[in-house]
């Protein structure tokens, strides 16, 4: 295959040091791997900004959305109820997933463009009282736009009630403090900003609050609690782990640090996104999302005109070596264009020439 540039929210271009840690074959039962999985499980601590006293972290297999649903099928008691935002397809799935568990829940939609207003969120959880877990997706890829995290976090934390950050696409791109937050349960996968490989994710969590939750699983292998209990004592997985993935993803951690951290990463991005938005725009594609909710992560862009067709486009980039993100706007043509992963301005530089060649190309 063509090594090609990956312009999505994940999986992503990878550094080629990531991908030779897949090539060493590793033992779930070692003492070595078992400590490779404690000191990630630091790490992430401290990229979140959480202390070990009262925070902890749980490695789970699967995509990312596998772990969403082993925080929900854990957090959710039968006397919970719980308050869902969506202006994505992201947050639809969560809905989807508390609704297949039969919990009592409020979900709050709203238009792809559009963040929640938070005097509306505080009138319903005022009105509620039942209410006791808020959830949210801080970064939802399906159109590229930031949701306030400060602000939702602040209303749990007014209203006592539990928050579930769905930070997949934002965490380790993003600076978040989640001991200052407050965040009960923030949920990431290992093939977002961090830059490894899919295969697992994992939830921060704060100590007291996983604790609560013992015996809310219905299901074996999506039980966090469960997985925490086992993991917490020497680092070892309840079941067989994706060894290559963890082993390149201690060397994504690495190679965050050498950066400068979530702060340094967030600058790359933040400068790689502006420059795709400016230069795209200087050639006739608008952006979806307006410039103060929009993500460093990925953007949306409309079709420029009626005669533009995605499928021939997407075709003249991956020949190119790019690979473009389909559109998840059902009424609106769009696609997208992701910047994360180890993808630096003078990709960008030739993406966009490549771009002008295909108008060129085709007339449009």
């Amino acid at each position: 295959m063509s090594q090609y540039k990956l312009l999505t929210p994940g999986p992503l271009t990878t550094t080629k040091t990531v991908k030779e840690q897949m090539f060493n074959d590793r033992c779930t039962w070692d003492e070595e791997y078992k400590n490779l999985t404690q000191s990630i499980r630091k790490k992430l601590l401290e990229i979140g900004n959480a202390d070990e006293n009262n925070f902890t972290t749980v490695l789970q297999q699967g995509s990312g959305s596998f772990v969403v649903e082993s925080v929900l099928q854990t957090a959710l008691s039968d006397d919970d109820h719980i308050l869902i935002i969506c202006n994505g397809a992201y947050g639809e799935r969560m809905i989807k997933m508390v609704q297949k568990l039969n919990k009592s829940m409020t979900p709050v939609y709203l238009p792809y463009n559009d963040i929640p207003n938070i005097n509306e969120l505080k009138k319903i959880i005022n009105n509620d009282k039942s209410i006791t877990h808020i959830a949210f997706v801080h970064c939802e890829t399906t159109t590229g736009i930031l949701n306030p995290i400060e602000e939702l976090c602040e209303i749990a934390k007014e209203s006592k009630v539990k928050i579930i950050v769905d930070a997949m696409s934002s965490f380790g791109g993003i600076p978040i403090n989640i001991k200052s937050l407050d965040i009960d349960y923030l949920i990431s996968s290992a093939n977002k900003c961090i830059q490894g490989v899919p295969g697992f994710g994992f939830v921060i969590a704060k100590r007291e609050t996983l604790k609560l939750c013992e015996g809310n699983a219905n299901s074996v292998s999506l039980d966090l609690y469960d997985q925490w209990l086992n993991m917490d004592v020497d680092g070892k997985w309840r079941f067989t782990s994706p060894t290559h993935v963890v082993g390149a993803f201690k060397q994504a951690i690495i190679e965050l640090e050498e950066e400068g951290g979530v702060e340094e990463r967030n600058k790359r991005y933040q400068r790689n996104n502006n420059y795709i938005i400016n230069e795209m725009k200087k050639i006739g594609f608008e952006p979806f999302i307006k410039t103060e909710v929009q993500s460093p992560i990925i953007t949306t862009f409309l079709y420029p005109n009626e005669l533009f067709e995605f499928n021939r486009f997407y075709e003249f980039m991956k020949k190119h070596n790019f690979i473009l993100y389909p559109g998840k706007l059902l009424d609106t043509p769009s696609f997208r264009i992701g910047n994360i992963g180890d993808l630096h301005r003078n990709d960008f530089d030739l993406m966009i020439e490549l771009i002008k060649l295909y108008q060129i190309e085709v007339g449009e």
